[in-house]
């Protein structure tokens, strides 16, 4: 609901209310119940007009390119450490973010099939003694003096084989599944405790898109 409809809805509720009237047996439960109900009015307006928690990610691009050797996909995304991630990376804490992506072919007479399925992973750290971040993913290590650089380093890839040639068929119907996500399943098992989204620890975005005959994506997927 918009701030404005929630106005409306406010001013409209007035009308429909029953009147108070200062005498009678029913006056008090009248005007309990006439505050009690514009008091919801109310909250529910102050809750439309409050900002959007930036605790998610935007995945502002996702593509696949069918070549000789196989299928490549790549990806961008854009999004804030949470707060919560870097009071612990500062701390020494590693910070996984991984990347998981299946092609699926749609059967119609069973379940559908798994042709590939593939994931990439990124470990974050801090070091004190050097006041540099480095990234790790895929045995490759790069370090970098800013958390900014370090994060653009880890939110898309290009060119990522996701699968052989030999799997895809020309014939059949194919749809993506693509996730990208900070993993708190390798945080330290102290840890991961009590671990809730409320904390700042939900990061991530989830996309099911189908694929055109050519093993691209139909649809550019929107935040």
């Amino acid at each position: 609901m918009s701030p404005l409809a929630a106005t409306a809805l406010l001013n409209r509720s007035r009308c429909l209310l029953p009147a108070t009237s200062p005498t009678g047996s029913g006056a008090g439960a009248r005007r309990l119940l006439r505050a009690l109900w514009l008091g919801c009015l109310l909250l529910c307006l102050l809750l439309c007009q409050l900002p959007a928690r930036a605790d998610g990610v935007e995945l502002s691009a996702l593509s696949t390119v069918r070549g000789e050797e196989g299928l490549d996909l790549s990806f961008s995304t854009r999004f804030d450490l949470p707060r919560a991630a870097e009071d612990a990376l500062m701390k020494g804490v590693s910070i996984y973010f991984v990347a998981e992506v299946s092609v699926q072919r749609k059967r119609w007479y069973w379940r559908d099939s798994r042709i590939a399925r593939t994931s990439r992973s990124w470990r974050l750290n801090w070091y004190a003694l050097t006041r540099q971040y480095r990234v790790s993913s895929g045995g490759l290590t790069q370090s970098f003096n800013t958390l900014a650089e370090a994060l653009a380093s880890l939110r898309g890839v290009s060119g990522w084989r996701i699968s052989e040639a030999r799997e895809l068929e020309d014939e059949g119907s194919y749809y993506l599944d693509f996730s990208y996500r900070l993993d708190t399943s390798q945080l330290p098992k102290p840890m991961q405790i009590g671990l809730s989204a409320s904390q700042g620890w939900a990061l991530g975005v989830d996309r099911t898109v189908a694929m055109n005959p050519d093993f691209s994506l139909r649809t550019t997927p929107t935040p």
